[in-house]
């Protein structure tokens, strides 16, 4: 009787103020700003723990900001303000913080579909449907690895990772090895794998190097105090960087005089354990490693605000679907955007529209009575006097 109850009745339902979609360091940061007395939110993240995005890179991955730019609102990022934290670091911090301000996170809550219907979101999870008033996306911009199609032409006793699998040398089997993609995680994985491996490194497309320290100050320092991290998506500087990123602390010759990696053009073709490349030439594999980002995946989001060329709609996080908003996106606002340190600025600028929309929700709506009591004698009047 009882198990025969339980196998049809609906699936339980939670209603908040505000649900939070992903529990990284967006998530996070914005959870800490939305803690006030009397709201309801909840942080809902689809993986087992806190930083999911961090525990899936590789074991031996460093930020290139320096701790000093690692801190997300109210609590500052442990140890040497001027090195670099690794990836373990990180996820213990990102722990630390939920923990530190007793964050409602829900871990093992993957949202499946989201949808609204007047002024009620309803986010759909396996085992039960939650209903918010606002709701953030804060899943980042690391959400579905990005493999070329080049890669079905790889015979199957190839291996292939994308950098979302590797982590570490002693996974790869042995021989060449060919790392495609030129930006930062290419390079340190080129790097890494140097030291036990025939390595290759494929690169698309050039990008300026910058040195991790410059007299004797990090990077960040200078572009803070030169204000280039306050550049917007919308400013000259912004729309010609947005598309280029920043290849901090490694050169090309670097890699190739001092840890005897050989660069190769862009990747055109596989085929078999033959991959060529866009100046004619040619190398057979034993390991590819696909260095070669991500692309979005909102694909759960049933609400307008899918851009036609991939991606959503938005302006600083905030859609036209009101009561809806993304956080953590890279260059939502500018190229701090997705960073550690930098993700604070919008999830203040989020938080305060989420403040305002609650507030107008709350105020009583204006009395027409008296205005529509006024309004009628000077409309008999006008009426009068034509």
């Amino acid at each position: 009787m009882n198990e025969s109850k339980s196998s049809t009745q609906e699936p339980s339902r939670e209603r908040f103020d505000v649900v939070v979609v992903g529990a990284g360091q967006a998530g996070l940061a914005i959870g800490r700003l939305l803690a006030r007395p009397g709201r309801r939110f909840a942080i809902l993240e689809a993986a087992g723990a806190i930083g999911a995005a961090w525990r899936d890179r590789w074991d031996s991955l460093v930020l290139f900001t320096s701790r000093r730019y690692d801190a997300l609102p109210d609590l500052p990022f442990p140890g040497d303000p001027d090195g670099y934290p690794t990836r373990d670091e990180v996820v213990r911090y990102l722990e630390q913080y939920a923990a530190t301000f007793e964050l409602p996170v829900q871990v093992d809550a993957a949202v499946r579909s989201l949808t609204a219907e007047g002024d009620t979101f309803f986010l759909e999870l396996d085992d039960r449907r939650v209903e918010a008033d606002q709701v953030v996306v804060a899943t980042g911009p690391f959400q579905a690895p990005n493999v070329p199609a080049v890669a079905a032409g790889l015979a199957p006793e190839v291996f292939q990772t994308h950098s979302a699998g590797y982590r570490r040398p002693d996974d790869l089997p042995k021989g060449a090895v060919v790392v495609v993609g030129g930006g930062n995680t290419g390079f340190q994985i080129a790097k890494e794998l140097s030291a036990t491996h025939e390595v290759h490194l494929a690169i698309g497309s050039r990008q300026k190097p910058l040195p991790q320290r410059l007299l004797g100050r990090d990077l960040f320092w200078w572009l803070t105090k030169l204000g280039l991290l306050e550049k917007t998506v919308d400013s000259r500087l912004g729309r010609r960087a947005r598309d280029r990123d920043m290849l901090i602390g490694s050169t090309p010759r670097e890699l190739r005089r001092r840890y005897g990696v050989d660069l190769k053009p862009r990747l055109v073709g596989a085929s078999g354990r033959t991959l060529t490349f866009a100046d004619g030439s040619e190398l057979d594999a034993d390991a590819v490693v696909w260095a070669t980002g991500y692309r979005p995946d909102h694909s759960w989001i049933r609400l307008p605000v899918h851009a036609p060329e991939g991606g959503v709609v938005h302006r600083r996080g905030v859609t036209e679907v009101p009561g809806l908003y993304f956080l953590g996106l890279s260059w939502q606002h500018t190229r701090g955007s997705a960073l550690l340190g930098w993700v604070k600025d919008d999830a203040a600028f989020i938080a305060d529209r989420i403040q305002a929309f609650a507030e107008a929700r709350l105020a009583p709506a204006p009395d027409t009575s008296t205005a529509d009591a006024a309004a009628a004698p000077q409309a008999a009047g006008a009426t009068q006097g034509a």
